[in-house]
């Protein structure tokens, strides 16, 4: 428990209550877990678990805020400098860091960032206080900060690996379902994790009071025979007299390997560097450049580092400082080989690297209008897009994928389309960058690429990838049509009102033939209904459940060129189904993007999967 958290009349004080006097209350944030670790995971499965509590925030002045989170840490205590809007979750420094090692179901109570829906909204968030998921609870007759009970229930299914969220009001006899949201703990959480409740105030107040709270889940690491007890004291003399013998040839392994990691790594950039690539900086230039990386001229952060604004030889250019680690080491050797090695308009060009004295820096040319997410989540009608801008950004990226996915002698899967790394230049023509998780692949080879973690973003990433394990050119087709329907409803992934993502939502309005519905309400019908409609139907097609039936990206672009119609979509959304069936009229399209054949040939047995 936080020195701000405190048991008041058998009731969970969150943050502070007014024992103290209200002076004491302003930008506070707290915490308190159970004190014994829940062990969530091991190699072979995850645990499963259900919570039920009851909260009851009360507003005091200015307005209250911030709100409250039930939480899975890595860490028993409370972050510093987390009050305010970072929800005792996170604070400045650690937002967007994969380092964070905390998922939490938020009560936010107060809009404090444009991404947020609104001041009364549940939210789930991955080492972020910007949500992968949020519902707003305004139609349901529940207000958060209104002073009366509100019970919520969430649960976790280790098998399925899908994480349920239902609330209900003090004077609501049924639960509302608000959120399932698919989601594998073990990639974002360690092993052991504590459980619990964090919250903060700020320049507003109010108390964060939890009524009542019960947990219920099955310890992965307990065991549930005795005889497995009787059998490990049986063994343990015998594991102790090999425990030397095996630690010795173990730690001797421990060394070759690390030889044979640190050749790998030193073979990987001295192929970089040997390239006829990128130009290499030095350090001392860069420091130069961005201010000795001045906070003043941060454009950026997220989980793989910080973008600083610089300028060398009188240009403007954009300095990403990686974090150091292997990962992000081998991000700027994905980087360096590929986007590199690429030439296109509509691609963010790389100008240099450095690796020197541990620090892993990318240069790229300066794109003034910064990413295309900033536009989409602003509230501000200044930075509303026109038709016409929304159109060319879409046929931009659309050129872009057509040529890694067709043109280039090594096919690239990019792995990771979203807003966020779609850059805008001064004239707003769409740049695609971020290439750190991206791999190249021969013409004519499988073009999948297996991993041990899956790669992507929520809400981007296609239903086989949570099967398959690996990317293919399909799961980029399934992520760009993501982001045609995001570009042109302006509506984020997993932010809508109700149950459905926005797939599902889109669907549902051409269910019903009112597909030019889900245009952005922004546009005030200033935009072409023909092509309109023709960019959504393609947006659903690239979405369709079964990767073998969307079109390739040489497709998608005739489409939005005039060349050809849309493709045809069916009026109900069809289910995913594993594996997949093929649709034999596609297979001139699987056999120009993927090497159909080496796909049709997978067995489960060839899947890594983590």
């Amino acid at each position: 428990m936080s020195d701000n958290s405190h048991i008041y009349e058998k009731a969970i004080q969150v943050t502070p209550d007014t024992n103290g006097g209200i002076a004491t209350l302003f930008n506070r944030s707290g915490k308190i877990v159970y004190k014994q670790g829940f062990r969530l995971w091991n190699k072979q499965r995850n645990a499963s678990f259900s919570t039920q509590f009851v909260l009851n925030i009360k507003t005091l002045q200015n307005g209250g805020g911030e709100g409250l989170a039930f939480i899975l840490a890595k860490d028993s205590e409370v972050l510093a400098d987390s009050q305010g809007q970072w929800l005792g979750i996170v604070n400045a420094n650690t937002n967007g860091s994969a380092q964070g090692n905390i998922v939490a179901i938020e009560f936010d109570t107060k809009k404090s960032f444009p991404e947020d829906l609104d001041d009364n909204h549940v939210g789930l968030n991955i080492n972020s206080v910007y949500s992968e998921q949020q519902v707003s609870l305004y139609g349901r007759g529940i207000r958060i900060a209104d002073e009366k009970d509100i019970t919520a229930v969430i649960s976790y299914d280790g098998v399925t690996k899908v994480m349920n969220v239902s609330v209900k009001g003090e004077n609501q006899t049924e639960f509302s379902r608000l959120m399932s949201v698919p989601i594998d703990l073990s990639l974002h959480l360690p092993k052991k994790v504590y459980v619990g409740f964090s919250g903060s105030t700020g320049t507003g107040i109010e108390l964060n009071c939890v009524k009542s709270w019960s947990f219920d889940g099955h310890n992965i690491a307990e065991a549930k025979h005795i005889w497995v007890w009787i059998l490990i004291s049986v063994l343990i003399v015998v594991l102790v007299s090999c425990g030397i013998v095996v630690g010795f040839f173990y730690r001797r392994h421990r060394r070759k390997q690390k030889q044979v990691d640190d050749d790998d790594d030193g073979l990987s950039m001295q192929s970089i560097e040997t390239g006829l690539g990128p130009k290499k900086f030095k350090l001392k230039d860069l420091k130069g450049a961005t201010g000795n990386f001045s906070p003043k001229n941060e454009l950026g952060r997220g989980g793989f580092g910080v973008v600083y604004q610089g300028k060398l030889d009188m240009k403007d250019v954009a300095v990403k400082r990686i974090i150091n680690t292997r990962q992000g080491k081998q991000n700027l050797i994905a980087e360096v080989t590929t986007i590199g090695s690429l030439h296109h308009k509509n691609l963010v060009e790389l100008i240099g690297w450095c690796f020197e004295k541990n620090e892993f820096l990318l240069v790229y040319e300066y794109m003034p209008n910064g990413s295309l997410d900033k536009f989409i989540c602003s509230d501000d009608e200044n930075m509303t897009l026109s038709w016409e801008r929304r159109h060319g950004i879409i046929c931009g990226v659309a050129q872009s994928l057509d040529y890694l996915h067709h043109e280039c002698s090594k096919r690239v899967l990019h792995r990771d389309i979203k807003t966020s790394n779609i850059m805008l230049d001064s004239e707003f023509n769409a740049r695609l960058g971020d290439f750190g998780l991206a791999r190249m692949f021969k013409l004519g080879e499988q073009t999948h690429h297996s991993t041990k973690e899956l790669m992507g973003t929520p809400g981007y990433m296609a239903p086989e990838i949570f099967l398959m394990g690996h990317s293919t050119a399909e799961t980029d087709v399934f992520a760009f049509g993501v982001l045609v329907l995001v570009v042109i409803s302006g509506r984020m992934p997993g932010k809508q009102n109700d149950d459905k993502n926005l797939v599902d939502w889109v669907w549902d309005l051409y269910k019903s033939d009112m597909i030019l519905s889900a245009i952005d309400p922004r546009l005030k019908d200033e935009f072409d209904m023909g092509q309109a409609e023709c960019m959504l139907l393609l947006g659903l097609a690239c979405c369709h459940p079964n990767p073998y039936t969307r079109p390739s990206m040489r497709n998608a672009l005739q489409v939005l060129m005039g060349e050809v119609l849309p493709p045809s979509v069916a009026i109900e959304k069809p289910v995913f189904m594993w594996p997949a069936t093929v649709d034999i009229t596609s297979f001139d399209h699987l056999e120009d993007s993927s090497g159909g054949e080496n796909m049709l040939k997978e067995t489960y047995s060839d899947l890594v999967v983590r």
